[in-house]
């Protein structure tokens, strides 16, 4: 079993930042991936970044160019910096870890963007 707990969440102002992080229980980085998914009011649930053991990274168009995701293999732990962030990017923000016994998910942390 793999927990895996976000934080870093919060309210901030459009074109501000904020860095969410996701701590996993235990080393799990013999899979390739960990990542972010995100889910607003109303709305169906929207990938929004991916990173691989090695730091390959890929993005949701919405978000590329102001969304960077990095990995801290030595602490278990992957980083979501968030830059010029809209109002469309409030949404609650899932980290998920992809393990040999299936794909893990955090309980989520709040993000809201004011205009």
């Amino acid at each position: 079993q793999v927990q895996l707990v976000e934080s870093g969440g919060g309210l901030v102002q459009a074109g501000g930042s904020l860095r969410l992080s996701c701590a996993a229980s235990r080393s799990i980085f013999t899979r390739p991936a960990m990542g972010w998914y995100r889910l607003a009011p109303g709305n169906q649930r929207e990938f929004v970044a991916t990173i691989s053991t090695g730091g390959l990274a890929n993005y949701a168009d919405s978000v590329k160019g102001r969304f960077t995701i990095s990995r801290d293999n030595a602490r278990n732990t992957v980083y979501l910096q968030m830059n010029s962030l809209k109002a469309e990017d409030t949404a609650v923000y899932y980290c998920y870890a992809d393990t040999s016994g299936g794909r893990f998910w955090g309980q989520g942390t709040q993000v809201t963007v004011s205009s």
